[in-house]
Formats: C-alpha cells, structure tokens, sequence
C-alpha cells in the first residue's frame, strides 16, 4: 500500500493539469489563507480588546467552547442546503465553507490573544501607566509585544485546524487536496486517496514550520529568552561588574 502512494505520488501525470496536485494544492492553499484572513480580522481586535479592557472574558471564553464543539462537516451541509439559493452563483459552494473554516479556526486566535494581554505582568503595565502612557500606548507598546508568543502560538493553531478541515470543501464540489481523498473513495483508488491525506499533513506541517520560523524573528529576544546568558555566566559579569566598581 506504501509503495502504491509512492508511485502515485511520483507520477508526473498526476501533478499537472486542472486535476493534478498543483491545482489543487493552490486551491486548498486559497481556501485556507481566505479563511485566515477572515480568522485575524475578527479574533485578533476582539481578543486585545477583551484582553485590555477585561470585558466580556466569561461570555468570551464561553462562545470559544461552543465553536469548538460545531460539527464543522454538519454545519457545511446545513449551510448549503439552507443558504445557497440566496448567495451569488459563485458564492453557493464558496462562502458557506469559508464561513464554516472561519468558525473553526476564531476561537484559537480570540482565545490566545484574550489570554496573551491577560497574562502581561501587572508591574510592567502599571509602569507604562506611571510613565504617562494613554491606554493605546499601553496597549501596543507593552501588553502587544508581551502577547505575542501566545498570539501568534494561536495563529499557528487555527492555520492547522483549518488546513486540516479544508478537505471538506471537496464534499460540495469544490477543488483542494480533499478532492483526492472524495475521487479515490469512490473509485476504491486507495493510493490516490492515501496520497491526498499525505499531501495535506505534509503542508500543514509546512506551514507549521513557516509560522515557527515567523515567529522566532517577530518576538522579541527579550521575551523569548533567546540568547540570554547562562546563569554562570550572568554570575560571572555581575561580579565582573561589582569588581569593576
């Protein structure tokens, strides 16, 4: 079986064309980042503002649980059986699965960044404060680049998620990786099949990947701890110092 998604995967036939793997992989791709961009537009500025202001985190914590509990393939169904006839044509299949990648991949994102700005240490935001900081100022200078790590953290999470659940976009006649999983189940091709659930690990591992490179040069090494001293040597250059004065 190994061998028989090696083979097919290799096969060039299979890479080109509206049916090949590129295609589709640049439309699993579309799907996935669409839905991003919608994710961060809605979780990021309601998570800093909650965060912030400490409004509405019970109520917030709450609707994150519940989204996480749709079942996100019932709720496509649902979406399309009941709404399409009152989408633009182009928009019948389209919309009601970024809508259900959407639900899917906010709470990570709302939840993370709600919890980043919570977690700030109190004593540097009350001396942002003592300094003559307006709440923004607070806001972006100290409580943002404090949160992050647990910011972008949810980010990374809500990409795989989303990655991951793409595939059901295939069931309403829609293209990405999961048409090879819908096309190989009903020809009994295994091997396509198979290889179309390698293809979609491998690019969320990918972009996994490309997200941690991200977030290693946008954090701040203060807050990372990337590249601090050992505690022997922090030792040493603070005797060092006290030798020196």
């Amino acid at each position: 079986m190994i061998s028989s998604v090696f083979s097919w995967l290799r096969d060039d036939s299979n890479w080109s064309g509206p049916e090949g793997i590129t295609h589709r992989l640049v439309q699993h791709l579309e799907y996935s980042f669409g839905a991003l961009v919608f994710v961060l537009i809605i979780g990021i500025p309601l998570g800093l503002y909650i965060g912030h202001t400490g409004k509405g985190g019970v109520a917030i914590a709450g609707v994150a649980n519940a989204l996480r509990a749709l079942p996100t393939f019932g709720l496509l169904l649902y979406l399309v059986i009941a709404y399409s006839g009152n989408l633009p044509t182009d928009w019948i299949y389209l919309g009601p699965a970024l809508f259900v990648l959407v639900v899917l991949g906010v709470p990570a994102v709302l939840s993370n960044t709600y919890a980043g700005v919570q977690n700030v240490d109190p004593a540097a935001r009350d001396a942002a404060r003592g300094m003559g900081m307006t709440g923004m100022q607070v806001l972006w200078r100290v409580e943002v680049p404090n949160a992050l790590p647990l910011i972008i953290s949810g980010i990374r999470s809500s990409l795989l998620q989303i990655v991951a659940t793409a595939t059901i976009a295939a069931y309403v006649t829609l293209g990405g990786l999961g048409r090879f999983m819908i096309d190989g189940l009903a020809q009994r091709d295994y091997a396509q099949m198979a290889g179309g659930a390698v293809l979609v690990g491998v690019l969320a591992v990918a972009l996994d990947l490309v997200m941690a490179v991200i977030q290693r040069y946008v954090v701040s090494r203060g807050i990372t701890g990337r590249y601090a001293l050992p505690a022997a040597n922090a030792d040493v250059v603070a005797a060092e110092s006290r030798v020196s004065v």
